[in-house]
């Protein structure tokens, strides 16, 4: 029996596929995957069991082990057996598990404090039912026991929150309805609601749903999905045909697929009165009674014993009438308007969060505007002061048609800069000076005795100075 359905399979809910039999598989066909559980630390729960499967005294003693032992964790203590390598790639998985639940507390605290906060993971991590947090850094038989027993737990509880989504889903239907009725005018609301009667009525006009588990459930999905004789219904030949993986047990998701025939009856996609999430929900109403019929020793699974067993009971031979979800109540007036009071605070608190991120933004906004008023101040104040430098240099003024300060780009910026702080050196022309000088008075001759160049041309053509 595998060690996945023993574990997992404890007290599990999924949607189950119709069982296709033109298709048999066969043995050596890749076995299905085990159903999500829905549980946080789902993915970790998977591992360890398939890394405990791998190990052949484990699975040894798991055959030969009840319920209550997996369950009180006496089973837990067979793990000091196993061998060296197993025990090794258990370690590794804990340490991955203990590293990922540190970054979700890390998150979560930063969500909901802001970042730099101090974080006690230990202190944290003590909140954490499915390992031993003292430890995280090897697997010991105490996390196997705390595993089981959290997983049991959480499972424990899995359908009943099922439920409780299935109502508040069906009281925010109710809810939306009768807010959009309101919208309407009287005549208007009138012809919806006789809309939504006619709705009711024709999806209650179905045929009739067997109770699952009956021998006349059984022996519809026998002639129509099994495609064989009726009046040779044999409930052992029944059990070997939908045990499809062969483990000698029939799990919740085996289960679920023999009730697709009755879903079919009163479910139809493309109808317009016909929901899909009721669908889902009246297939888990379906399986909690079978299995409250059929399971007596509550291990969420059916052996072939209790199978051949629920057969004798009268209930399997003459039950009473299944009543589908459109004849159950689902939720009381009270329970809606309790609902109906949560929504309106719950609409409160998202308009006041809408009120102060719209306060923030126009806060934002006006810093903003702030900025950009500030940045255009320091760039007037530029462009006057690179006016002014111009003014002193003989430049035209920065200036527009109408007098306005003109602004220059940052390379026209650049050379006025380089204009004041920079003067240019002028460079006399040598060649065009020699050019045009006379004769002994290019720059490239020595100069005659007893001329001063700094006195010019008069003083060297006149008298020699007084002695």
């Amino acid at each position: 029996m595998e060690l996945c359905w023993y574990l997992i399979g404890l007290l599990v809910s999924v949607s189950a596929v119709p069982i296709d039999r033109s298709k048999k598989t066969s043995e050596k066909q890749i076995k299905p995957e085990t159903p999500d559980t829905g549980l946080y630390y789902d993915r970790y729960l998977r591992e360890v069991i398939d890394v405990l499967e791998t190990d052949t005294h484990f699975r040894e003693k798991l055959q030969t082990a009840d319920v209550e032992d997996i369950k009180s964790g006496k089973l837990s203590k067979e793990l000091d057996f196993v061998s060296h390598h197993i025990r090794t790639k258990l370690d590794e998985l804990k340490r991955q598990e203990v590293s990922r639940l540190r970054m979700l507390i890390k998150a979560k605290m930063d969500a909901e404090q802001g970042e730099n906060v101090q974080i006690d993971h230990l202190n944290l991590l003590k909140q954490i039912e499915h390992l031993d947090p003292r430890n995280s850094h090897t697997f010991e038989a105490r996390d196997l026991e705390l595993l089981i027993r959290a997983a049991t737990k959480d499972l424990e509880h899995y359908d009943q929150a099922h439920h409780e989504e299935f109502k508040r889903y069906e009281m925010l239907k109710e809810h939306e309805r009768r807010e959009y009725l309101k919208s309407l005018d009287e005549e208007k609301r009138q012809a919806e609601e006789a809309r939504f009667e006619e709705l009711k009525k024709k999806h209650r006009e179905h045929p009739k749903v067997n109770v699952p588990g009956s021998r006349d459930q059984l022996k519809e999905v026998w002639e129509e999905a099994d495609g064989l004789d009726p009046n040779e219904f044999n409930p052992k030949t029944f059990f070997k045909l939908h045990d499809t993986n062969n483990d000698g047990m029939l799990d919740e998701q085996e289960l679920e697929a023999l009730f697709t025939k009755e879903l079919e009856k009163v479910y139809d996609p493309k109808n317009e009165e016909d929901d899909m999430v009721e669908m889902e929900e009246e297939r888990l109403r379906m399986r909690e009674h079978v299995m409250k019929e059929v399971d007596t020793n509550k291990d969420r699974l059916v052996s072939l014993g209790e199978f051949l067993k629920s057969t004798e009971k009268k209930e399997f031979l003459e039950p009473e009438e299944w009543e589908t979800l459109d004849e159950t109540q689902i939720y009381t007036e009270e329970e809606l308007r309790q609902y109906q009071s949560e929504l309106v605070e719950q609409e409160a608190e998202i308009n006041q969060k809408v009120e102060q991120l719209r306060r923030e933004h126009e806060d934002l906004q006006r810093r903003q505007s702030e900025l950009d008023a500030q940045k255009k101040e320091y760039q007037q104040v530029l462009l006057q002061m690179e006016q002014k430098k111009s003014q002193q240099k003989g430049q035209a003024p920065l200036s527009g048609p109408g007098g306005e300060l003109k602004f220059q780009p940052p390379e026209a910026a650049a050379d006025v800069r380089a204009l004041v702080n920079e003067p240019a050196q002028v460079q006399p022309d040598v060649e065009s000076f020699n050019q045009a000088a006379p004769p002994g008075h290019r720059s490239d001759q020595p100069a005659p005795p007893g001329h001063n160049p700094d006195l010019g041309e008069k003083q060297s053509e006149g008298a020699a100075p007084s002695q």
